[in-house]
């Protein structure tokens, strides 16, 4: 029987949980080492673990990889979502760039002062209901399917319901004008995978808190403090 995916970071969303919502997609069981010390990362990085010295860090099937656009993609393709042709596959990549560069936004949000945070809120918003929301409720009407890419479940469309609710978490009512993404929304969410995964208790992460962003900061301080000097 094969090791389960093992994922190295912090316990919190970050750029691990587009990872997380991916493995939970696909019904795939995944263990967890939270990194809580400077040295735990240092081990890492000591042991040659990080190939560019960053996390995420994922061992799976006898590799550790590195970058998170490169583990996404290998777990979409193993567990079929992501295309039967290069031209599904190319589609794909291009609807997750999109919601990729929407939850790059939010990622340092948690880091950001009161004031800057409101700033950010708004902004968020902004580009949401007026560039990437709009395309997608563009994408999903013209086609009239359940599903971005040929009409079969991929990782553009969990994707695209992770990036939906972190924006809400912002604007509750962000999907108020877009029908289409409202039913995408509840479709997606329905499936048995992706319904276990919104459960509580499931290794779904919460909105990133002050301890979160506390230990962080910990962690990494050493890291960034060597490379600037």
């Amino acid at each position: 029987m094969a090791a389960k995916p093992r994922l190295y970071y912090f316990d919190g969303r970050g750029k691990m949980e587009s990872i997380r919502w991916l493995l939970a997609a696909a019904g795939v069981e995944f263990e967890e080492e939270f990194l809580e010390t400077q040295e735990q990362y240092e081990k890492l990085l000591k042991g040659g673990s990080l190939l560019f010295q960053q996390v995420p860090m994922v061992e799976i099937d006898g590799m550790k990889m590195v970058q998170t656009r490169a583990i996404l993609s290998y777990i979409a393709g193993k567990y079929n979502l992501y295309g039967k042709d290069l031209k599904e596959r190319a589609l794909i990549d291009m609807y997750v760039g999109g919601t990729e560069d929407l939850m790059g936004f939010i990622l340092m949000f948690p880091f950001l002062s009161a004031e800057d945070k409101e700033k950010q809120r708004a902004f968020i918003v902004q580009k949401a209901t007026s560039r990437y929301f709009p395309a997608y409720e563009k994408v999903l009407k013209d086609h009239g399917q359940d599903y971005l890419v040929g009409n079969n479940f991929s990782w553009a469309d969990v994707h695209l319901l992770e990036a939906i609710l972190m924006v809400e978490e912002k604007k509750s009512d962000v999907l108020s004008g877009f029908p289409q993404l409202q039913a995408f929304k509840a479709r997606i969410s329905s499936i048995p995978t992706i319904k276990k995964f919104l459960e509580p208790g499931s290794q779904r992460k919460p909105v990133p808190d002050d301890k979160y962003v506390e230990t962080v900061r910990r962690v990494l301080r050493m890291y960034y403090d060597v490379k600037a000097n």
